[in-house]
């Protein structure tokens, strides 16, 4: 879905669909070959564009994925919606360029059995940031 605002031209793709989180969003088994590596920074909240912080916002109850295009990078974010406790962080394990695109996969790690934690619920999530592409995403499982 194309976004145009005064900044610049923006680009959102959602890139599964709440079904297909589930089955995950490649296909069942399938093999990117790696074609090159991908440089990225991870995102601190204060330093996420406020339009794209906003979306997630919405989405962050349940499991969400999605890439943000602004003219200066591309976001990658993926969010492993409500746990019950604090102390949850999310490891990026792989990011690389295929054919296909951009191919990504990331662990939810939950706190460790005697670390102190808050017992309200959390809604963890990660976001990268890259050099601006127009490519498809897809998480691996």
């Amino acid at each position: 879905m194309k976004i145009k605002s005064g900044i610049g031209r923006l680009l959102l793709f959602f890139a599964v669909l709440p079904l297909m989180f589930a089955a995950g969003c490649s296909k069942e088994k399938e093999e990117y070959k790696k074609t090159g590596d991908v440089e990225y920074t991870v995102m601190e909240e204060a330093d996420v564009p406020a339009e794209l912080l906003d979306i997630i916002k919405e989405k962050k109850g349940g499991p969400f994925r999605l890439t943000y295009l602004a003219e200066d990078a591309l976001y990658v974010a993926e969010g492993y919606g409500e746990q019950p406790s604090g102390g949850y962080s999310i490891a990026v394990d792989e990011i690389y360029m295929a054919e296909e695109g951009l191919c990504i996969k990331t662990t939810l790690i939950g706190p460790a059995a005697d670390e102190k934690v808050t017992m309200a619920a959390t809604y963890p999530y990660i976001v990268l940031k890259l050099k601006p592409m127009e490519t498809e995403a897809h998480f691996l499982e």
